[in-house]
């Protein structure tokens, strides 16, 4: 626990310390906790206007049709609260009539609610709360926390200083905010160019005027079947020998590989849907540059392991990149037997990974790894060939208007997005030149870097912002932010303006409403329900 002595060494003159029950009203009995089950069906078929807000440990949590509270007050959290995340707040204030559940302390202070609840935002909790994968803050301990008690024409410039810092800070939050929105918009208008061929217009025509003009995506797509054919009759010859090995060992015979789909050319009418290409480009199927198309096994559950080969999720796909998260916490391994059905899911570098439920659009070119890994059933695996520029594709199925958008077109389920595997193959892809195909890449890849430099530097000041609002805090409950105050206002913070003053009326004023009755408590009752 921190000493309260070791706190008044450092405090600036006429300053006090103060237990937090000391400091405000503690109304956690009037609080009422009331279930979601029952909150909808006191709120359904009625008017917004006649609902209030209804308040957790963060915020607010949704509505219900009657109030507890009606007035400015502190919510701090009980449990659920960031209580050791230094950048986030465990304090808030409301307004009006709401009412809170038993997951936040509601508080009212005796001098300035503004300057508590700031106060209590740069509190370190790791002294008051409890447990280990939910913290708790109870209200014992809650009131042992010690509060810095300035004079009260102080609390009001200290809170007034702090929120025109914030406002400034607040502003400088926004404008980086929206160049990151702005730079995401960027990305998507590079792509959307790189695909209509206007990031290589300058290139093409450097290479006819050199006599050297880029192949027509006709010879390019047409050794890309005779490679699908080509790659087929390879697994028929290895199933032959699988076959013939089989026999020899009394073992049964190894599945057949069955024959790549042929696909309908694109009709008249979704050619006239799509954008117009440069001369020598060309529109074909996507599952025309696939060897194969798959999906992940359901069932995969009871292979679980705490380590193993990796098990790809949606979770590590992106909507703006082409690379896996791979982050520890966010891997699931499997430890599948050797006679499983993995061979079928187990992941090439170089294979495409496409999200096929829930959020449509997620996609990965999957890396070299380091162990095997294997997909789940909400992922689409398709194997590249080997004769065009992989990322040329993976960056064009990542752009809104090509095939994020074509995908999301195709989707299936009025309830639950999600897509075939038809719907892989069949989307439309625009193809050029390998040489144009690497050129497109290069150009993409030179303006995303730029990006990606831009961008890290955006989070970077987003950080400081964060680590600044806690200094303005820090500085402000030292009594740095007020000192120039100070001098210039020694009336207003001696003799009956000092915090000693302030606390000495404070107790006068508890003494005196813990005479009176007990307020009658405004609201329905609702089912007690954590």
């Amino acid at each position: 626990m921190l000493a309260f002595e070791n706190l008044r060494e450092s405090l600036p003159e006429n300053w006090e310390i103060a237990k937090l029950d000391d400091v405000c009203e503690i109304l956690d009995r009037q609080r009422i906790p009331v279930n979601i089950k029952d909150r909808q069906s006191r709120i359904s078929g009625k008017d917004k206007s006649l609902l209030f807000p209804y308040y957790g440990a963060t915020g607010q949590v949704g509505w219900i049709d009657d109030y507890i509270f009606d007035g400015e007050y502190i919510l701090l959290g009980e449990d659920g609260a960031p209580f050791l995340e230094v950048f986030k707040d465990k304090a808030y204030i409301v307004n009006g009539k709401f009412w809170v559940n038993n997951h936040a302390h509601i508080l009212k202070s005796y001098s300035s609610n503004r300057y508590l609840c700031h106060y209590l935002n740069q509190v370190d909790y790791r002294y008051f709360v409890t447990g280990t994968t939910r913290l708790k803050l109870n209200q014992a301990a809650m009131n042992q926390i010690p509060i810095k008690v300035p004079p009260l024409p102080e609390q009001h410039a200290i809170v007034e200083k702090i929120e025109e810092l914030f406002s400034e800070l607040n502003n400088g939050v926004e404008s980086l905010k929206k160049a990151r929105e702005q730079l995401k918009t960027y990305r998507q208008a590079v792509l959307k160019y790189a695909f209509e061929g206007k990031l290589t217009q300058e290139w093409r025509e450097q290479q006819i005027q050199a006599g050297n003009p880029p192949e027509p995506a006709e010879k390019l797509l047409e050794r890309i079947r005779k490679e699908r054919e080509a790659y087929y009759q390879k697994q028929v010859e290895e199933w032959n020998k699988a076959c013939e090995q089989a026999i020899k060992d009394g073992s049964k015979k190894p599945a057949k590989p069955r024959k790549p789909k042929d696909l309908p050319p694109l009709t008249e009418k979704e050619l006239a849907e799509l954008p117009e290409l440069p001369e020598g480009w060309g529109w074909c199927r996507a599952g025309e540059l696939f060897s194969y198309v798959t999906s992940g096994s359901r069932g995969w559950a009871k292979y679980y392991s705490t380590d193993g080969a990796i098990f790809l999720r949606i979770a590590n796909l992106d909507f703006d990149s082409l690379k896996i998260d791979l982050n520890d916490n966010n891997i699931q391994h499997v430890a599948p037997p050797a006679n499983s059905e993995g061979t079928r899911t187990k992941i090439k570098a170089g294979d495409f990974l496409f999200s096929i439920t829930g959020y449509l659009g997620m996609f990965a070119i999957a890396p070299k790894l380091n162990s095997s890994a294997y997909i789940n059933q909400h992922i689409a695996l398709a194997r590249p060939l080997d004769c065009f520029e992989k990322k040329y594709v993976g960056y064009y199925c990542i752009s809104k208007t090509g095939g994020f958008y074509c995908l999301n077109k195709s989707q299936k389920g009025a309830t639950k997005a999600g897509l075939t595997l038809d719907d892989i193959r069949l989307f439309p892809v625009p193809i050029c030149s390998i040489s144009e195909q690497v050129r497109v890449v290069s150009e993409i890849e030179a303006r995303l870097s730029v990006c990606d430099k831009l961008e890290q530097t955006i989070e970077d000041s987003l950080k400081k912002a964060e680590a600044l609002r806690q200094s303005i805090l820090k500085k402000a409950f030292e009594g740095e932010l007020t000192r120039e105050w100070r001098a210039a206002h020694p009336e207003l913070i001696s003799g009956e303006n000092s915090a000693e003053s302030l606390l000495a009326r404070i107790r006068e004023e508890k003494a005196k409403l813990s005479k009176k009755p007990p307020q009658r408590l405004k609201g329905r009752r609702g089912k007690s329900n954590k």
